[in-house]
């Protein structure tokens, strides 16, 4: 397993790739304001022709992720797509071409809360009242769940005995980056799968999620291995990205902060670094930055565009 290459900005990193994909809370803003070296990273990415795809959870649309941003600070055309979870299923859900959404149907039993219904409002889908009278089953990890898992056991077999299509979006953070917390939305998924039924798992790190984003980089004639996924957290973007075998990058000023706060010396981070190694299944980022920041100025020249 290589060793994680400590840079002191993505300039450092800069000539290796054409495609970059930037989780957004965490890395790009804290949910109020874009992080100060943001925007010139952005800028100076954007100066040498990259592709740059801002990846989030959110069940936010594209159109409506780009006004919150920009309400946070973060200037219109400083990065070329945007792509959620919110916009992947709204079109999934409407198209049903692809093979996680194919035969999905219109009408949705939700177990979930009012920020998914509004959405599935907003997608022109049915919610049913009844098992019986909906197409597909939607599980919501938008929405904090009630009850135990247990309370939804007998709507789960019968969704399996039907042979419902299950999906499940953008199960809650917590359950992946806790060791010993589960939220009920995974718990939930897991039961269906123990009772022998099939879930398709929407958002990050699941692949279904970073497949679309290789579709999106494929429109524009980038591959995986000339791509870098920027992000703050092991489980959702480190993790998600290096399953479809793209190179990573650690923020350790996001998610992972705590854990590297009383890391002074490169010894420190890399022992801090091989501890979240470990707790995520061997898992290594390529790179690690304090900060999405631009770093070290490079000099003028054309730009070395790495075979994929």
């Amino acid at each position: 397993m290589a060793n994680t290459k400590f840079c002191q900005g993505i300039s450092d990193i800069s000539d290796s790739y054409t495609g970059f994909i930037i989780d957004t809370w965490g890395v790009l803003h804290d949910s109020e304001k874009v992080f100060e070296g943001a925007i010139e990273c952005l800028k100076e990415l954007k100066n040498r022709k990259k592709f740059v795809l801002l990846m989030s959870n959110s069940e936010m649309r594209a159109a409506q992720m780009a006004k919150n941003l920009e309400k946070m600070g973060l200037p219109e055309g400083m990065y070329s797509e945007i792509l959620t979870a919110g916009e992947m299923l709204y079109h999934g859900i409407n198209q049903q071409k692809d093979a996680v959404f194919s035969g999905l149907g219109k009408s949705c039993y939700l177990i979930g809360g009012e920020r998914t219904r509004t959405f599935l409002e907003q997608a022109d889908t049915e919610i049913a009242n009844n098992l019986e009278d909906a197409t597909f089953l939607m599980v919501s990890g938008w929405d904090n769940l009630e009850g135990e898992v247990a309370d939804y056991e007998e709507k789960l077999r019968e969704a399996i005995r039907r042979r419902m299509k299950i999906i499940c979006i953008n199960p809650d953070s917590r359950a992946l980056l806790g060791t010993n917390y589960k939220t009920k939305t995974i718990q939930i998924s897991r039961r269906i799968q123990e009772l022998g039924g099939v879930v398709q798992m929407i958002g990050k790190p699941y692949k279904p999620m970073f497949h679309h984003a290789i579709h999106i980089l494929h429109r524009n004639d980038i591959y995986p291995g000339q791509t870098v996924m920027i992000g703050d957290t092991m489980a959702h973007d480190i993790t998600g990205a290096s399953l479809v075998n793209m190179d990573t990058c650690l923020v350790r000023s996001g998610m992972h902060a705590p854990v590297f706060k009383n890391a002074t010396t490169p010894a420190d981070v890399n022992k801090v670094l091989m501890m979240l190694v470990n707790q995520y299944n061997n898992i290594r980022p390529t790179y690690l930055v304090d900060r999405l920041k631009w770093g070290k100025a490079l000099p003028d020249r054309k730009h070395k565009k790495r075979a994929g």
